[in-house]
């Protein structure tokens, strides 16, 4: 019985494995820090050279609304391949630039109210989130005085391009105390020229702190493990920090099973990634090629 228990889970394992690409077969987890991705690199090294680099291992940072939801109970894999393979179509028809939380963004939509039929909109992305075709991701600014916010749907027919003015992360995921943060910390011209990082550079991190306005607050920013703010002790009063302490929940950090519960599988990662690997290659090299074809021009000088 057992040994019939053991030919039955290698039939299983053999079949999987045959699934799974040549380059995610080695891959048995997904390091989640840089420094986990050196420390895997090296091992895997053993004094020959590395011919290429896993794209899972970056793929769940550029492309994380092609991993499904980690709740199961919204789970269906038959609607996930249908909207990856829609997103993929999508991909094709218009360039989705690698950004993340703190870049600031240029997009153009369809406006049939609008003057020239398009409606363009300068901002920082303070947030993204979403899996598959419900992606969707807010931009700030503060025009004339007054913040504005606008929330896309990343694969929107109406999106004509996205353009990346300055590629960069900040300390924090969400960015939302920018709302409670003076207004230039979320100031951006319109007219802003777009920074070019050279190809194959890390994404920088912007280390800056901004400072938050006087009480009242959209949110309880003191209770929240915010990096990005710098002035939160200063408006707080005694009953303030004794609430923060009676609230904190430090044993979470512990707790594994909601850590799991947060992430997808390596095994569900590396299926979903087997999958669109190839279309993914495809699409940014015939950008490249795109984008080499086109002529370039000087930038004007502006008389002071």
């Amino acid at each position: 019985m057992a040994l019939a228990i053991r030919k039955s889970t290698f039939s299983v394992l053999a079949t999987a494995r045959c699934i799974v690409p040549r380059e995610f077969r080695s891959l048995s987890s997904l390091p989640e820090t840089n420094e986990d991705v050196a420390q895997d690199v090296a091992k895997r090294s053993t004094g020959r050279r590395i011919r290429f680099q896993n794209p899972a291992l970056e793929y769940r940072h550029v492309y994380p609304e092609f991993l499904p939801d980690p709740n199961p109970k919204w789970r269906n894999t038959l609607r996930e391949k249908m909207e990856r393979a829609d997103m993929l179509k999508r991909r094709s028809q218009i360039d989705i630039p690698e950004f993340y939380v703190g870049s600031i963004l240029a997009v153009v939509i369809s406006d049939p109210h609008a003057q020239g039929k398009t409606n363009r909109f300068v901002g920082i992305c303070i947030e993204r989130k979403g899996c598959g075709l419900r992606a969707e991701f807010t931009l700030r600014n503060v025009v004339d005085h007054q913040g504005v916010e606008i929330r896309y749907d990343l694969y929107d027919p109406t999106i004509q391009s996205i353009q990346i003015i300055r590629l960069e992360k900040r300390l924090d995921d969400k960015l939302f105390y920018l709302r409670d943060a003076l207004p230039e910390y979320s100031t951006f011209s319109f007219d802003m020229d777009p920074e070019i990082l050279p190809e194959g550079t890390p994404v920088p991190v912007n280390p800056v702190q901004v400072k938050l306005k006087p009480k009242p607050w959209l949110e309880r920013w003191e209770r929240q493990e915010l990096k990005g703010v710098a002035n939160i002790e200063e408006h707080l009063k005694e009953n303030d920090r004794v609430r923060r302490e009676l609230r904190k929940t430090p044993w979470e950090k512990y707790d594994l099973m909601k850590q799991y519960r947060k992430t997808i599988p390596a095994e569900d990662q590396n299926e979903i990634w087997g999958e669109v690997h190839n279309q993914l290659n495809q699409l940014k090299l015939s950008r490249k090629k795109m984008f080499k074809k086109r002529p370039v021009t000087t930038p004007k000088t502006q008389l002071a």
